[in-house]
Order: C-alpha cells, then structure tokens, then sequence
C-alpha cells in the first residue's frame, strides 16, 4: 500500500512551497534586503531571467509569503516584500545556514571520498 507524499513525509508540501529552484534565493534576498522593486531584485539574485522571477513573484504572492504593492505614478512603481507569513520561515533559514556553515565541507569531502572509491580500481575478493 502506497502512501501520498504529504503521508509519508508531512514536510513535503513546504518543501516543495519553499526549496523550488528559486523561491529560496528570493525569499532569502527579500528577508535580507526589505522591500525592493523588480529589477533591484534581479540584480540582487543575479541570474535568474525576468520570466522566472516574474513567474516565482506571482507564485509566493499566491501562497501569501510575498506582498506586491503597486503604487500607480507615473511611470507605475511595483514593490515587493517579504509577507509576515514568509518573514515565519526566518528560524528555519537561519538554522539552514547554521547547518550549511557547519556541514557543507563535510559533504564535500564525503562527495570526493564517494568518487574517488568509484573510480578506484576494484579490491580483489
């Protein structure tokens, strides 16, 4: 007997809400920086393309973890922040940082150990 996903690990749903390719860097940028316009954010982000970060803006601001303000001037100024809602998942961030700082390097050596017994040759049995 098979399970949902959301059985068998209850996280699933947020993971898949909060570690997408770019939600991460966006919601980390907009709890770090505060409120900013659209192209402040690219440049911040750096290599996500206008498409992808108007299509991950539009997303969070569905789930709730991001505001869209728009002010109507001349030209039209659009601002984005991070919502009370996102600015919860601080705690969990800040100790994905604390984990990255203390066990990256580990994982990195771990990785070289993992390929470096694949291309070792085979001990005779």
């Amino acid at each position: 007997m098979s399970k949902e996903p959301e059985q068998a690990c209850p996280i699933a749903p947020v993971v898949d809400i909060v570690f997408s390719r770019w939600t991460t860097p966006i919601l980390w940028t907009l709890h770090e920086h505060g409120r900013q316009r659209f192209v402040e954010l690219q440049r911040r982000i750096g290599t996500i393309t206008p498409k992808v970060l108007t299509q991950r803006l539009r997303q969070l601001e569905r789930d709730g973890l991001v505001l869209r303000t728009y002010h109507p001037e001349v030209p039209p100024r659009v601002e984005y922040e991070i919502s009370g809602l996102g600015r919860s998942l601080a705690p969990l961030f800040a100790s994905l940082a604390t984990w990255s700082a203390e066990n990256l390097a580990k994982v990195e050596r771990a990785r070289l150990d993992y390929d470096g017994e694949e291309t070792a040759p085979a001990a005779p049995r």
